[in-house]
């Protein structure tokens, strides 16, 4: 690079440095909210976020951030850099492009707005009171709508929420890959539903101590290569992970007396995202593109170790002794392929985060539905209790006898974000089309998983997908990996295998 290119490089690098700093300090503050910050501060608290947020934002779509980008987005200069860079200028210029049409104003009040709806929701939910909920969602959806008009809506206003968490989707290619995966599991459920070989599992059924559950899902976490020296698991009502930096990627879970299924999974679920964190490239590290590059192949990496890894028969081979070992009274008669069987058991529920596998995805659906309805159609907030049963009982035959374990159960819409919920159901569909690969390049695979024997799988993830962190799109990385752009067969494929063993269809 000629010396006028280098001197800029290095102003807009430092200036990156300032806003991940500002990053960072709010992530800190955020996750202390949801981990047991006091809560007479918490509204205090979120006029901090909301500062220190406000002034990351300024710095974000400042003159000095423009005339960097308007200097290094000129094609003669643009080639001059190489491909990280270049990845790293024009991911800049994008989210520069979007943000500087909000006002900081506006930006700080929705800031302060989520932070403190996220804390009061936990209140809201443990009290099953929509209506007390209902004034912060209302606020946080027109808000919401106020930004989509300064950005300007794509195909469809919630084509617009959709490109935040996955570039370039739309609904018109969700409706289809939805549509498509649909197709194929219905059928599936209802031989399951109708099979008589089903699983028993009354040993699931007991009370398990919340200590003992946190050392086996801290042991599970060790075992996989999630790194305690960059890293810390706490309690907290809705389970998540949050990067602060490179060197510091945090996991929280939910520890339930009456389900000792729910700590482990939520574990290996955020564990998962913390493998991918953890093992960006470190050339990556403190940049806009040092983070997984969507939401939809984070998720997959969540739901592969989750369930990939986690609900299978070899998983439990290996580990179900350890687990006996923790509760050696409710779990003294059980063998490792009960507990397989008992904990792939297939059962319309209420709540999203202890779904099966196969029943997982109409969650999703439903609440992908919800959100078009609120953003292309105007849906008043106000009806969301009304609209989220009559679709539970449609979807799976189940009506919600309280707004806890219905429309409040999920932290996302306290924090503003709509978009979101359809990556879980992307991340399932990615998952299986790279364990597809994946087993066909490491035949040991379930050899693996059965030794307890992980990082040649991580190493796997970490050379296809981790070190490249945000640098490659999405649609990028699936084609590089597997051959071929998203498709939603593979995970019907690998449903249909799994469930229909199980049940002996």
């Amino acid at each position: 690079m000629k010396q006028e290119t280098v001197e800029k490089w290095e102003l807009f690098r430092e200036l990156l440095q300032k806003i991940h700093g500002y990053g960072e300090a709010v992530a800190l503050m955020n996750w202390d909210l949801r981990t047991g910050a006091p809560r007479k501060g918490a509204e205090t608290r979120a006029a901090t976020i909301g500062l220190l947020s406000t002034e990351a934002f300024k710095l974000q779509t400042s003159a000095e951030m423009g005339e960097y980008l308007a200097y290094l987005n000129q094609p003669s200069i643009l080639n001059e850099l190489d491909d990280v860079k270049r990845r790293m200028v024009l991911d800049v210029q994008e989210e520069y492009d979007r943000s500087v049409k909000i006002p900081p104003q506006k930006f700080r009040e929705y800031t302060e707005l989520t932070a403190h709806s996220e804390t009061m929701w936990e209140d809201f939910k443990e009290n099953s009171d929509f209506a007390g909920f209902e004034p912060y969602l209302t606020q946080i959806v027109e808000k919401t709508q106020e930004f989509i008009d300064y950005w300007g809506p794509k195909a469809t206003r919630y084509d617009t929420l959709l490109h935040m968490y996955e570039p370039d989707l739309t609904v018109e290619k969700l409706d289809q890959v939805f549509g498509q995966l649909r197709n194929r599991l219905v059928p599936l459920v209802e031989a399951v539903a109708a099979a008589k070989n089903k699983p028993e599992a009354p040993f699931l059924d007991q009370l398990f101590d919340t200590g003992q559950q946190a050392k086996f899902s801290r042991l599970l976490l060790e075992q996989i290569g999630y790194d305690f020296e960059a890293g810390r698991i706490d309690e907290t009502v809705h389970p998540f992970q949050t990067t602060l930096n490179h060197g510091d990627v945090r996991i929280t879970t939910s520890y339930k007396q009456d389900d000792v299924t729910s700590a482990i999974f939520s574990s290996l679920h955020e564990g998962g995202h913390a493998l991918y964190e953890q093992n960006v490239s470190p050339e990556l590290a403190g940049s806009p593109l040092g983070q997984g590059t969507s939401m939809g192949i984070h998720e997959s990496q969540s739901r592969f170790w989750e369930n990939f890894v986690g609900r299978s028969l070899q998983f439990w081979q290996r580990y179900f002794g350890e687990l006996q070992q923790h509760f050696p009274e409710q779990l003294k008669d059980v063998t490792p392929e009960s507990f397989f069987r008992g904990i792939n058991r297939v059962e319309n529920s209420l709540i999203r985060i202890e779904a099966d596998e196969l029943t997982y995805n109409l969650h999703i659906i439903i609440r992908y539905e919800i959100e078009k309805l609120l953003f292309n159609e105007a849906l008043p907030v106000s009806e969301l209790p009304k609209v989220w049963n009559e679709k539970y009982r449609d979807y799976l035959g189940l009506t919600p006898p309280n707004d806890g374990l219905g429309v409040l159960q999920d932290v996302h819409w306290s924090g503003g974000l709509f978009g979101y919920f359809p990556s879980y159901a992307l991340g399932n569909m990615y998952a299986a089309q790279i364990a597809n690969t994946l087993r066909k390049e490491l035949p040991q695979f379930e050899g693996f998983i059965a030794d307890g024997n992980f990082l040649p799988i991580k190493e796997w993830l970490t050379d296809k997908i981790y070190k490249y962190g945000k640098s490659r799109k999405p649609s990028e990385i699936i084609l590089a990996v597997t051959g071929e752009e998203l498709n939603p067969d593979y995970l019907a494929d690998y449903l249909e295998q799994k469930f229909k063993s199980i049940y002996g269809i």
